[in-house]
């Protein structure tokens, strides 16, 4: 005999259902609509040719960079030979998004896995409408997810739907795991777009191997409390990641100015490390736009590649 199930949890599952097709094409209408019209240009002068593959091997010409040069080849042949590289036409965009249960936080409407959404949709779709191919990549303490890089409105659309809808096995943050699959699964040159709060540490040397290989551009997903903290008296703080409570008093002005400073003073330094590392930053606060940050960004990168 089969077991009959209440009908009101199908009727449950067919509302959560419509309600996440509903958040996924709200979501990409909003990204289409962004990546069409403000970050179209952007996106190509800042990321079409910025890669290079391989062309063909060629005997040396006066004027020829020495650096171009292929020692093996010339070693064999008895005379100069150098490598010869093209822009390449479609590139690879990979983000990876963190998907800890400290993503899950927000002092305001909205929390940073909701902007860390939003951002993603507008970059796959940017990368999208240029015939690029995106993928995505969810971690905590694990790589929870990987979608392989692939073209088309359908791969986007996977996307949002696997970000709304993915719910994580796990509460920690272990970046430099996830930057260490990244290293592993892409074999060739992308551009990797890495979402967190960066509430971790020990990242930095897996940050500086990725960087290496593919263009690395760290998205900080920033709280209002994290920038200043609410007067509000006695405050009892939880780790969403490990439980731990701590109990803060607000009211002083003395404590308040220390650990603002402390907070900022992290960023500043966090920053400074990945710039150092050619990492670029990206600063985006949930209680304003996704948009700002992106186009502020774009400017900045093409300024500086002229």
């Amino acid at each position: 005999m089969t077991e009959e199930r209440p009908l009101i949890e199908d009727d449950e599952a067919v509302a959560l259902t419509r309600q996440l097709l509903g958040q996924v094409r709200r979501l990409e209408i909003r990204a289409r609509h962004l990546a069409e019209d403000l970050f179209a240009g952007s996106y190509r002068s800042v990321f079409k040719g910025a890669g290079i593959e391989f062309s063909e091997v060629r005997r040396y010409s006066p004027g020829d960079p020495v650096g171009n040069i292929d020692w093996n080849v010339t070693a064999r042949a008895g005379y100069p030979h150098v490598k010869e590289h093209v822009d390449e036409r479609q590139l690879t965009v990979l983000l990876a998004v963190d998907v800890s249960s400290s993503v899950e936080f927000g002092s305001l409407d909205r929390r940073k896995q909701d902007v860390a959404a939003e951002v993603a949709g507008l970059l796959a779709f940017s990368a999208i409408r240029n015939n690029d191919m995106v993928g995505l990549m969810t971690f905590t303490d694990e790589v929870e997810m990987y979608i392989p890089p692939e073209k088309g409105r359908r791969q986007g659309l996977r996307l949002l739907r696997e970000m709304l809808h993915h719910e994580p096995r796990s509460r920690g943050t272990n970046i430099a795991e996830a930057l260490k699959f990244v290293t592993r699964v892409l074999t060739r040159r992308a551009i990797v777009f890495l979402l967190s709060d960066f509430h971790d540490s020990g990242y930095m040397k897996p940050l500086s191997v990725a960087a290496k290989r593919h263009d690395v551009i760290a998205v900080r997903l920033i709280d209002p409390c994290e920038r200043e903290l609410p007067r509000v008296g006695l405050l009892e703080l939880v780790d969403a990641e490990d439980g731990s409570h701590l109990l803060l008093d607000t009211s002083s002005d003395q404590f308040g100015a220390m650990l603002q400073g402390r907070l900022s003073s992290r960023r500043v330094n966090e920053r400074e490390e990945m710039t150092r590392r050619g990492v670029d930053v990206i600063d985006v606060p949930t209680d304003g736009t996704a948009v700002d940050p992106l186009v502020r960004f774009f400017d900045l990168r093409r300024r500086r590649l002229r």
